[in-house]
């Protein structure tokens, strides 16, 4: 983040920190990995890391490795050799966690939380993991693993005398026996866990998955990744981020009107925010009134750096938007993908030429009060209005007939590139698509096959 700073110099840098933050924590990693003592959590746990550049967390690391606020008094417990309450497990386990560094990178839980009430606080506290890995082996497997655990106390890495000896010397020669390895201590240990573990089980069982911990450790580690990699579908509801592409007057702006007046989603139209950023004078609006001013297209770079910003405030962030006017082609697309705006709902109007050319050229506008009309669907009410409407130029159809041949040649590479979109009729009733629109809205479809009207 601090060389992003450097780079960009924003002008409000904590405003940047805190959209930097909201843009690139979407697919952080939250996990836990549980399991019995001597199931291989600590080598699952460092691999997990190591593989996702994320932050281990477990009950060694925040009473020996952390510098926090709770931490002294954590220890004080331990020095005692009392327990340590849960509520001050899960106290410290909040405070690590709202550090930067694991906002930014994702956590991993190690061994935590251990029974339901320790589960409760977590969540309690805002701290929901989003995959919740439980390695399984038979006890007696366990006492047998355990006999041979040994523990590099430079690194932190679980070795085993049988299973898996280091190669290097030098870590063989450092390699210490942990503290209460005997079988009474370990069996005790097993019992807890058992009566403990349904009480975890029935809190987190919609985003847990058990895990054979008696086989090759490959194979147990190819298989925490494959599920810490998928993706949970949800039943919550989401932020709508919609897109609307289509020709040239098949309806977007109704419709998003529509939706937005409905839902309360932000209506954003490219065309409008530009001319927005010039008429409010802004350092980017400035740069972009040479080429609104001479009928020139705006580079796609400012483009994107202004819907940036709109996309960006909280209102956004919050109530969702539907966006239309851009993208118009597939470079436009994945300039909108890589500042990480990325819609979950996106229709393609479909409207047959003579229907567009319909609409669009026999519109006219009164300039007296700015209200639209239409020579067929919509007449001016009286005479003398009628007598001074003015129709704009690109309602002309030589200018539709371009508009709409730029429309169709970018068009089928940017329907390839969000192949989940839904394709609407929009030659009918209004209201017909509207209803269409929001039931793939509030009725999101599984599938990845295109929708049709």
């Amino acid at each position: 983040m601090l060389e992003e700073l450097l780079i960009h110099k924003p002008d409000d840098p904590i405003q940047y920190m805190i959209n930097h933050l909201k843009q690139n924590n979407d697919d952080a990693p939250r996990i836990c990995v549980l399991g019995p003592p001597a199931s291989g959590k600590t080598t699952v746990a460092m691999w997990l890391c190591k593989h996702l550049d994320a932050i281990r967390i477990s009950q060694e690391t925040l009473l020996f490795k952390e510098i926090l606020a709770l931490t002294e008094e954590a220890k004080a417990y331990k020095e005692r050799k009392e327990k340590i309450p849960n509520a001050l497990w899960a106290n410290l386990i909040q405070e690590r966690l709202s550090n930067v560094d694991c906002i930014k990178q994702g956590w991993i839980l190690e061994g935590f939380p251990e029974n339901q009430e320790q589960a409760w606080m977590l969540q309690s506290s805002g701290i929901i993991p989003r995959h919740v890995v439980v390695l399984y082996a038979s006890d007696t497997v366990l006492i047998e693993r355990n006999s041979g655990k040994r523990l590099d106390p430079f690194t932190g890495e679980v070795y085993h005398t049988t299973f898996d000896w280091p190669s290097d010397p030098l870590v063989q020669q450092r390699l210490v026996k942990p503290e209460d390895l005997s079988e009474q201590e370990i069996s005790k240990k097993l019992l807890k866990y058992h009566r403990n573990f349904p009480g975890v089980f029935q809190i987190y069982q919609k985003v847990l998955k058990s895990i054979n911990a008696d086989q090759p450790s490959m194979d147990v580690l190819s298989q925490v990744l494959t599920y810490v990699q998928t993706r949970h579908r949800s039943a919550a509801p989401f932020t709508p981020r919609i897109l609307f592409c289509g020709p040239p007057g098949s309806g977007k702006s109704l419709q998003a009107a529509l939706i937005a007046q409905k839902y309360g989603v932000v209506n954003i139209c490219c065309g409008q925010l530009l001319k927005e950023a010039v008429a409010d004078k802004t350092k980017l609006g400035e740069l972009i009134k040479p080429y609104i001013d001479n009928g020139y297209p705006v580079p796609d770079n400012l483009v994107t750096k202004i819907l940036a910003e709109r996309l960006n405030a909280l209102d956004c962030m919050t109530n969702g938007w539907v966006l239309y006017g851009f993208p118009r082609d597939i470079e436009q697309g994945e300039q909108l993908q890589k500042s990480h705006f990325i819609p979950n709902r996106v229709f393609f109007f479909n409207l047959p030429y003579e229907s567009i050319m319909e609409r669009l050229s026999q519109r006219r506008i009164d300039p007296v009060t700015g209200e639209r009309y239409h020579t067929t669907f919509r007449p001016a009410p009286t005479p003398e209005i009628q007598a001074r409407l003015r129709q704009n130029p690109r309602d002309k159809e030589e200018n539709i007939e371009k508009r709409v041949e730029t429309y169709y040649r970018n068009i089928k590479e940017l329907e390839d590139f969000y192949e989940d979109a839904f394709h609407v009729n929009a030659d009918q009733d209004p209201h017909v698509v509207f209803e269409f629109i929001e039931s793939c809205i509030i009725k999101p479809l599984p599938c990845k096959k295109l929708k049709s009207l």
